[in-house]
């Protein structure tokens, strides 16, 4: 009986001590939502493209020096990150925000709106964080803000990693979590798990979305290039037409998901974004260019496309008298959620947003490169909601233009779902 009680009153012990910590989380947070929002509104007033984030990584070593935090500045290009250690022994956790802008004009009026341009791809264009990139920042740096005063209840090590140029790097250049793990960011800070959060425009705020195994798609590039024969307009029978054969190719690749990709196993997407052909009205150019995107959960159906889509514009273009060469180059990988993780993480969730709020969703063919981390250690990447709740979320904008909006209010729940499933992880037996 005595041994019994003794159990009971440790077990009652722990308890009140995980709500208490639970509590302290909640507490410090709300207190800080108004530096947060500040902090993202600096940050989305004066956005950077990728490996271009100097003024974004200034603040935040700035920001996690004054809390005492140990920073390391420079890592990949223009990384930041900060090592925080818990007075009692543990594992190391880390937390990862990207901090990188898009060329993309932005068309919202707001008070804090981007005005900065910037030359990409030869073109001037706006600069805009069009994919809520400012929110990470913000929220990462109200966790460490927030971890930073519960330093003695931390069972090991929080790891912020404020990483740039998730949306690629300028072309020859190395950048991203790629380039981070290149330069050992996982072993050299002795990394368990990892965890990131992407705000969601179509997600009303206070949901937070999750999706264990393949939850984003990977990513690659393909290019086409389609020679023929040059003429002049009113002659097209002296030439080969690269841009008809290129018409034919877009038709063609249409038929690789609808027709080739086994779509009751997992979602596929071939995409074009590019066409280039030409310079004069009546000149039938030599050449043709075409860009686009292929997005895969499976990495079997991945290989299929692939080879198929070598074979069919080489076929295509063949039977009209061009050449075609194609070149495919990998992007992110599947972002893969650990199961065993992510089983673990849900109650920390829970407790963030409510039971009711969060929610298991299909995967979704964007891509990420938080994949990468996630090929080192194990990863749990979720999504939080960034709709204001008067909106419909099918009336979001989508990332990536110039109407992107997140509602402010969305978040706190970032900032708790960063503290709680950091702190809950390393609390894990």
């Amino acid at each position: 009986m005595k041994k019994c009680f003794l159990l009971l009153s440790l077990s009652l012990g722990l308890a009140s001590v995980a709500q208490s910590t639970d509590k302290k989380i909640a507490t410090y947070a709300d207190a800080i939502e108004t530096k947060v929002i500040d902090w993202r509104r600096d940050i989305h007033e004066n956005p950077e493209l990728s490996n271009r984030e100097f003024k974004t990584a200034e603040k935040i070593a700035k920001h996690l020096e004054s809390l005492g935090i140990e920073v390391h500045t420079g890592i990949a290009k223009t990384g930041v990150v900060g090592v925080l250690k818990g007075d009692k022994p543990g594992k190391t956790v880390a937390l990862r925000a990207d901090m990188d802008a898009l060329p993309v004009t932005e068309r919202v009026d707001l008070p804090f709106k981007s005005n900065v341009t910037a030359i990409y791809n030869g073109k001037e264009s706006g600069v805009m964080h069009a994919c809520g990139h400012d929110t990470h920042v913000a929220m990462l740096m109200g966790a460490a803000e927030i971890l930073s005063k519960m330093k003695n209840d931390l069972k090991g090590n929080v790891v912020f990693i404020f990483q740039p140029a998730e949306e690629g790097a300028p072309p020859g250049e190395e950048g991203g979590a790629k380039l981070m793990v290149k330069e050992g960011v996982l072993k050299t800070f002795k990394v368990d798990a990892i965890f990131g959060i992407h705000i969601s425009s179509g997600t009303h705020v206070g949901k937070i979305n999750y999706k264990p195994a393949g939850a984003m798609a990977a990513a690659q590039r393909y290019e086409i290039i389609v020679k023929g024969k040059q003429a002049h307009g009113s002659t097209p029978w002296n030439s080969v037409d690269p841009i008809m054969v290129s018409a034919q190719i877009i038709n063609g690749l249409q038929t690789l998901v609808s027709r080739e990709a086994q779509l009751t196993k997992e979602a596929a997407v071939v995409s074009v974004g590019m066409i280039n052909a030409g310079i004069r009205n009546n000149i039938i150019p030599e050449s043709a260019q075409i860009v686009g995107t292929i997005r895969t959960l499976d990495y079997d159906m991945q290989k299929k496309l692939n080879d198929r889509m070598k074979e069919m514009v080489t076929t295509i273009a063949k039977a009209y008298r061009a050449e075609a060469t194609v070149s495919i180059s990998d992007g992110a990988l599947i972002t893969y959620n650990d199961p065993d993780l992510t089983a673990k993480m849900l109650p920390s969730l829970e407790k963030v947003a409510g039971k009711e709020h969060v929610n298991l969703v299909p995967a979704i063919t964007g891509a990420e490169d938080f994949s990468f981390f996630q090929k080192e250690v194990p990863g749990f990447y979720f999504f939080v909601g960034g709709t204001p709740l008067s909106m419909k979320e099918s009336d979001a904008p989508s990332h990536h233009t110039p109407d992107f909006f997140i509602d402010e209010s969305g978040m706190i729940t970032g900032v708790k779902a960063y503290t709680q499933v950091a702190v809950d992880y390393l609390n894990l037996k």
